[in-house]
């Protein structure tokens, strides 16, 4: 392992090559990877965005990753001072980002929109503890667990009809692989 804490250019295009495309630990600036615990990603629907925790500021908080860019995206009003951020995930074109968070006494889920840096508590209504929220793609509805019946149970929450969508554009739609030719014969019959 002492090989990887010099990492050059050389290292990244190895890793690179064998299917890794993992930028090495950085103890400075906006990298992916911090020598502080990084965890918990999770992509949006065209693999351009990781979104992630991390204790690199010495307390938990929520980063989101432009991999083509390949730079922290600043999240203003996400991350709540001296209260942890955690279990994020991520609708289809990045906009919303639903996560836990203890910031009002109890862990509760929030949604927070990058378009107007604004956080939504979901859960206040609810006395049981919650945890791991997900996002639909079009960041309508949000699933998470609940143990307020006294076992853990899924709750879909339906954040209505009005809500802006999270749709993926046709430059955000996943790659579709070509297709082949292949001659029709016995072993492989034209469909």
């Amino acid at each position: 392992m002492a090989g990887l804490v010099g990492c050059s250019n050389s290292l990244w295009d190895s890793f690179s090559s064998r299917g890794f495309l993992t930028p090495p630990t950085q103890n400075f600036g906006a990298a992916l990877n911090s020598s502080a615990a990084d965890q918990e990603p999770g992509y949006s629907y065209d693999g351009r965005y990781l979104v992630f925790t991390s204790d690199r500021l010495a307390q938990r908080s929520i980063y989101l990753y432009d991999v083509q860019q390949r730079r922290l995206i600043d999240l203003p009003g996400l991350n709540q001072p001296n209260t942890l951020q955690e279990q994020p995930d991520i609708s289809a074109d990045g906009r919303y980002i639903v996560y836990i968070s203890e910031q009002l006494g109890k862990p509760d889920v929030f949604v927070y929109d990058r378009q107007t840096f604004q956080s939504e508590r979901i859960t206040e209504n609810i006395l049981g503890e919650v945890r791991h929220p997900t996002i639909s793609g079009n960041g309508r509805f949000i699933a998470f667990e609940s143990n307020r019946s006294g076992q853990w149970d899924i709750e879909i929450y339906d954040r209505g009809a009005g809500i802006e969508l999270s749709l993926p554009t046709g430059s955000s739609a996943p790659v579709k692989p070509p297709e082949t030719s292949t001659p029709a014969s016995p072993e492989n019959p034209v469909p």
